[in-house]
């Protein structure tokens, strides 16, 4: 693979990492406001709170006492066993301790919800962002929550995985081929050497069988003694 596939392959992994952790720390801050603050997200599939809040829109809702809300909030309130209901409080009827009985209306509605509400917890709506709930009901399909944890496992895996870089390859390459180089070299060095002593101790013999004053000649004579004996001999007494 060349320089600039395997670039726009690391541009691309780089991109999707910093998305991820993106999203990680998003669902961080989520679990950790819903833990700590009790703030959840509610999704509108109807449009009665239009145009304040139209369909289609999530909300982020706190978890309050009854007690604390007040005319003209937009709040939660659970009906069970039926779906809970968001409306905008128009009235108070009564307060019993904790227990709360109010009434609602819809924004985009002409009347009142049919019988008024009783709680001692609602959730008030903090937060409205419009056109997203049909993308976040996507991501809560078993399916794509598959896909999407799969497809984070192999990313990360990717991204940590050891692998070599060109330079690496490139030093490591001529780090295997320097040493032979340089081995084979100090063989030959060594030959030479080897050579070269055994013709100087060749010499050196050679020198000292000719020079020693006790050699003996190829007749097996010595020199020295067969001057001796061919010298003038002494006179007779």
């Amino acid at each position: 693979m060349t320089e600039a596939p395997r670039r726009g392959l690391r541009v691309v992994g780089e991109t999707l990492l910093s998305l991820l952790a993106l999203g990680g720390l998003i669902c961080l801050a989520l679990v950790v406001a819903a833990v700590v603050f009790r703030v959840t997200i509610i999704m509108f599939a109807t449009g009665s709170m239009s145009p304040t809040i139209p369909a289609g829109s999530i909300a982020f809702v706190r978890e309050i006492p009854a007690t604390e809300m007040s005319v003209g909030d937009v709040v939660t309130v659970s009906r069970d066993p039926e779906l809970p209901i968001t409306h905008r409080v128009v009235g108070i009827d009564s307060v019993d301790g904790d227990r709360v009985t109010f009434r609602m209306k819809g924004d985009a509605n002409a009347s009142e919800d049919p019988v008024p509400y009783t709680a001692t917890t609602v959730r008030h709506v903090w937060w409205a962002v419009p056109g997203v709930a049909a993308a976040v009901a996507w991501l809560q399909h078993p399916l794509v929550l598959a896909v999407v944890t799969i497809g984070a496992a192999i990313l990360v895996t990717w991204a940590f995985w050891p692998r070599r870089e060109e330079g690496d390859e490139a030093s490591m390459g001529e780090g295997d081929t320097r040493p032979r180089r340089r081995s084979r070299a100090r063989g030959e060095s060594r030959a030479q050497e080897g050579s070269g002593d055994d013709a100087t101790a060749s010499d050196q013999s050679l020198t000292s069988a000719t020079t020693s004053p006790n050699s003996v000649s190829p007749t097996g004579v010595n020199p020295t003694r067969r001057k001796n004996a061919s010298g003038p001999s002494s006179p007779a007494s």
